[in-house]
């Protein structure tokens, strides 16, 4: 039986995971597990190589200890605003005698689409094969072995910023490791928590980490659409530390340890004590104050990717519902809130058949990425991997405002 040792290295705003499994054909077995603070990336985006190298290593320490290995090579998630995509078709003719279409077909395929012309500072990060066409006639998944005279792709082709790629690199590489793979977080997200029922019927994942929310739609068990937004669970503790006037540290202690996203979800409002910073004291608030704070931005997160399903006119596709994973998908009243926004069925998406080992400890919403680096991506070779990524900054600064002057007024009438 073929064995397989495979690392995944996912690169968060808040924090470095590291997992290390053996993957055969019919199972993986989760050997070392890791997660390290990180504070050298923004967004995705690496903004400190050092501090960044440092997370690797400390995750991956951790990691191959508990395995019992060292490795040299990662599979390494990438996000963040330098995202970009285009849909292409192509086709190639088929040559051989009997006509039969064979993976080398497909190859050429691939090959064909890595000849287009991209901008200077843009690399391929995957190519993702949508629907293919056999002499025109589609909805084929699998060409192999079916006979034809013209083969043709649907891709999504998503790109990268070269400088972005290399700064992660480097980074890896200064802790130590090569990068065998570029893997797209959402897919990775996507290969983790989604089952196949959920991608033929139409279904939409939002994983919402620290520094960025992902998007994927899938349906007819392909990724239809991907999507990078720069609203996530830093945002929400950044509103709760201006609002109520408070270091970073204990606004995210009040929001993963008093906060809900709506107000019909709080079990019981009771008041709560802040400190105070400087020459004001410890301030009591109810918890309803902080639910609104946090509510404002979720929802507004919410409304912006339900824009976006309306937009693309994917909104009356999506059969199987919405799928929420990431840290932030742990705030209490989230699933309320995404299917009053949506109006769809959600669920919390943990990460599915891990297999044997150290599974339990990564079957949360939180390690959907890390999970899905292991995973392997469906429908490609090697690294090359597709979606259609874009990524926008949100805000909505009318209503935060408002919000803003009211918490301020609360604490003008103590």
């Amino acid at each position: 039986m073929k064995r397989e040792i495979i690392a995944g290295l996912d690169l968060g705003t808040t924090k470095v995971g590291a997992v290390i499994a053996e993957r055969t054909e019919n199972q993986l077995n989760i050997m070392g597990f890791g997660v390290a603070p990180s504070d050298g990336l923004n967004r995705g985006l690496v903004a400190n190589i050092g501090k960044t190298a440092e997370a690797i290593r400390k995750a991956m320490d951790i990691a191959s200890n508990r395995a019992d290995m060292n490795i040299k090579s990662v599979n390494v998630g990438v996000a963040g605003e330098h995202i970009t995509s285009l849909r292409h078709r192509n086709y190639v003719t088929i040559s051989n005698q009997d006509k039969e279409i064979t993976q080398a077909d497909i190859d050429r395929l691939k090959a064909d689409v890595k000849t287009i012309r991209i901008p200077s500072d843009r690399q391929i990060l995957h190519i993702i094969p949508e629907e293919f066409f056999i002499d025109h006639q589609g909805g084929i998944e699998n060409p192999i072995g079916m006979s034809g005279s013209r083969l043709e792709a649907l891709n999504h082709v998503v790109l990268a910023s070269i400088p972005a790629i290399q700064n992660i690199r480097k980074s890896v590489e200064r802790a130590g490791y090569t990068v065998q793979n570029y893997i797209l977080q959402p897919i990775a997200s996507s290969v983790s928590v989604l089952d196949e029922n959920e991608q033929d019927l139409g279904v939409v994942l939002i994983d919402i980490g620290g520094g960025t929310t992902d998007v994927a739609i899938y349906h007819d068990k392909s990724i239809k659409y991907t999507k990078v937004i720069g609203v996530a669970g830093n945002q929400v503790t950044n509103d709760i530390r201006e609002s109520l006037g408070i270091v970073t540290a204990e606004a995210e202690k009040l929001k993963k340890e008093y906060g809900y996203a709506t107000e019909e979800s709080i079990i019981k409002d009771e008041d709560i004590y802040i400190k105070g910073v400087g020459a004001r004291g410890n301030v009591k608030i109810p918890i309803t104050l902080l639910t609104q704070i946090i509510h404002m931005r979720m929802k507004e997160l919410f409304t912006i990717i339900d824009n976006d399903l309306r937009q693309t006119k994917f909104k009356n596709k999506i059969k199987a519902g919405i799928v929420l994973t990431g840290g932030g998908s742990l705030l209490r009243g989230t699933v309320e809130l995404a299917e009053e926004v949506f109006g769809l069925p959600t669920r919390i998406g943990v990460p599915l058949e891990l297999g044997e080992g150290l599974s339990n400890e990564i079957e949360s919403p939180e390690f959907a990425t890390v999970a899905g680096l292991i995973k392997g991506i469906p429908g490609s070779n090697s690294s090359e991997n597709s979606a259609s990524a874009k990524i926008k900054k949100h805000t909505n600064n009318v209503s935060l405002t408002k919000l803003f002057k009211k918490v301020q007024e609360f604490f003008d009438e103590l």
